[in-house]
């Protein structure tokens, strides 16, 4: 059987979970990524990360040894900081402080007619929660800048993303969330137009460890290929999960780069 993964083009890699998880990088990922840059595929990164600033997340994979550009790099919270922008919002912006200093040149004053809630462990307390739901019963919209259930920490263990508090306003104050960050489609589209390939989505690769927030949705509807990795959240099994089987199943990015580089059987 041929390889799924031949004439790729390009590739769009989720980052926590798939390259690293917290501070540890997945194995061989740092040598990975160059070697799959040096077989002439465009890689872009594309992540939900909210809980600090693009330019500190580029930081941060630059001192674990990832050579890449901050133009590379897609996150869910530069998505929103544009659709503010775009609407004028002066938003409640229920983020870690981190991740609040991308939003400093932003009119955050009262009446807020935005809420904007990512994944923020230390502010999402009842107090604020409530807040948020006032300025929504008022009139501001719902802007989740993503929705996933869970994440993983460098041990291995779960713990709860922002779906959850997204789910709950959406239930109190009978509102729907518009969503910024995978499986979007248009989020997927920005990276794709980025690399030149918005037509050519067929020749490009998802990877993830998230079955349905990495691989679902956008990606789907895309026809991109879709590689789930079983490192980060990945849970046995997840792949079961998918609305349409994943085009392959490998224990790591290595293992997925491999296969592109070697046109290896899946």
């Amino acid at each position: 059987m041929a390889s799924r993964f031949t004439s790729i083009r390009g590739v769009l890699l989720d980052l926590s979970g798939t390259l690293h998880i917290d501070n540890a990088v997945t194995p061989r990922a740092v040598e990975s990524l160059k070697l799959l840059r040096s077989a002439g595929v465009k890689v872009r990164f594309v992540t939900n990360s909210t809980k600090t600033s693009d330019e500190r997340l580029h930081a941060k994979l630059s001192n674990l040894g990832f050579e890449l550009s901050p133009s590379e790099i897609f996150t869910s919270l530069s998505a929103a900081k544009r659709l503010i922008q775009q609407r004028n919002y002066r938003p409640m912006l229920i983020l870690e402080d981190e991740a609040l200093e991308q939003f400093t040149d932003i009119n955050q004053d009262t009446p807020h007619n935005a809420v904007v809630i990512g994944l923020a462990p230390s502010k999402l307390d009842y107090q604020r929660m409530n807040c948020a739901f006032t300025a929504l019963l008022g009139g501001a919209d719902l802007v989740g800048i993503h929705r996933a259930k869970f994440y993983a920490s460098a041990e291995g263990q779960l713990s709860m993303g922002p779906g959850g508090f997204v789910a709950a306003l959406e239930y109190a104050a009978d509102k729907k969330a518009e969503l910024m960050g995978k499986p979007a489609r248009a989020f997927y589209e920005l990276a794709l137009a980025d690399m030149g390939l918005l037509e050519s989505p067929e020749c490009v690769a998802m990877v993830g460890d998230d079955v349905l927030a990495d691989l679902g949705g956008g990606a789907q509807e895309l026809g991109l290929r879709r590689a789930l990795v079983k490192t980060g959240k990945y849970r046995e099994g997840d792949e079961d999960k998918a609305t349409e089987p994943v085009d392959g199943v490998y224990s790591t990015f290595a293992d997925f780069v491999d296969a592109v580089v070697s046109c290896a059987d899946i």
